[in-house]
């Protein structure tokens, strides 16, 4: 019972650090005519989120060999209540940027220290429990678009200042619910990072050269969703619900994603997810129905957020205790580096002149190549699954 509290409290945080990372990207337009700056700019606050949130974590890692994982979980909601305050009290670009970092920071600290933990609690079905937890950081992605709308009537800090003090609150309750729990010691043995990461390069390698390229896209296209939308032709109002739906569709995904997980092969499993990705990304650009868009956008939706507690579930349920924390951590660093100028890149192309739907289709065809290597290859015997 009281490993289940605390992962009912982890569910609770992650909701509020992803729901960190995701703000922004309803709220570009928003800082577009704030701020007076253009989509380059506008792309360099969101990637800075995730920048921040690649920064520290080879350092978390390495503190997981030195304090328990719940200590710098403690660490991260901290973190993420002072920098939400510092963000939301933003009166010029860099001051916003700044505390846009640092929530990054926040959402790094806890991935790695958190997922880790959360495996260790439920050893026997670690696929359901981060589809579980996943589910609950999707959940904040679908809130984050109607969130903006609302406290707009407010002003744009409001949702901000909201963060700030729903991650005081529930960080004070992880406290309290970790002194009452007896937690896992898995990770008791896991005292070098650097050995650790070099043992299992391999498996790093392949969850890397399965997802890196994916994700990378995946940043440029849901950060600016709703101007994509908005270029189709769609209404703000209308744009804004799509991206709440491609939102929307990850939550059932991350419960069947992570349950299949457990039960699929799990490189042909991954690949067949990406191959998805690239065909509906793809589809997506030469849409043009309403209809089309929104069945397009589901499906792009579902396939995309079962990717993450696939490849958790392929890293975390492979590595052994005595490398878990200190090899996920270097996984996740370099993974989330990999992903967070995405949303940079996207912009510089698309004020280089070019269309959402050229750049879109041309990196769908790029993540089809790939993963027709990557088949061949496994196919050899060569991966390890």
């Amino acid at each position: 019972m009281g490993r289940t509290r605390l992962f009912a409290s982890l569910c609770g945080l992650v909701f509020l650090v992803n729901l960190a990372r995701i703000i922004f990207a309803p709220l570009l337009d928003v800082f577009i005519a704030e701020f007076a700056i253009g989509e380059a700019t506008a792309g360099l606050i969101v990637t800075l989120a995730w920048v921040g949130s690649a920064s520290l974590r080879l350092p978390t890692g390495w503190l997981l060999t030195k304090v328990p994982r719940h200590h710098l979980v403690l660490v991260s909601g901290t973190i993420l209540a002072g920098s939400s305050a510092v963000a939301a009290t933003a009166t010029t670009v860099p001051h916003l940027m700044l505390g846009t970092f640092l929530m990054g920071i926040a959402s790094g600290v806890y991935f790695v220290s958190a997922n880790p933990l959360v495996s260790e609690l439920f050893p026997d079905r670690v696929g359901r429990v981060m589809g579980v937890h996943g589910a609950a950081s999707q959940v904040a992605a679908v809130v984050a678009a109607p969130l903006v709308a609302l406290t707009l009537f407010v002003n744009w800090q409001l949702s901000l200042w909201l963060i700030a003090v729903a991650a005081a609150l529930v960080t004070v309750y992880i406290f309290v619910v970790a002194r009452e729990t007896e937690l896992p010691d898995a990770g008791r043995h896991d005292s070098n990072l650097l050995a650790s990461a070099l043992s299992e390069w391999r498996l790093i390698g392949t969850a890397l050269a399965i997802a890196g390229i994916t994700v990378f896209i995946w940043q440029g296209v849901f950060n600016f969703y709703e101007l994509y939308m908005q270029s189709k032709g769609l209404s703000r109002g209308m744009s804004s619900t799509m991206l709440t739906l491609v939102f929307a569709a990850g939550i059932p995904a991350f419960f069947v994603g992570g349950d299949l997980a457990d039960r699929l092969p799990k490189v042909p499993y991954l690949l067949g997810i990406v191959g998805t990705f690239a065909a509906g990304l793809y589809a997506l650009t030469a849409a043009e129905s309403l209809w089309a868009l929104i069945t397009l956008t589901v499906i792009v939706g579902f396939v995309i957020h079962a990717l993450f507690p696939a490849v958790d579930t392929y890293v975390l349920g492979t590595l052994p205790d005595e490398t878990r924390g200190s090899a996920y951590a270097v996984f996740s660093s370099i993974w989330m580096l990999s992903q967070s100028l995405g949303s940079y890149v996207l912009g510089v192309f698309i004020e280089g002149g070019y269309t959402y739907d050229e750049v879109f289709a041309a990196s769908a065809v790029v993540l089809g190549a790939s993963v027709v290597v990557l088949f061949i290859v496994d196919r050899t015997g060569r991966l390890p699954g």
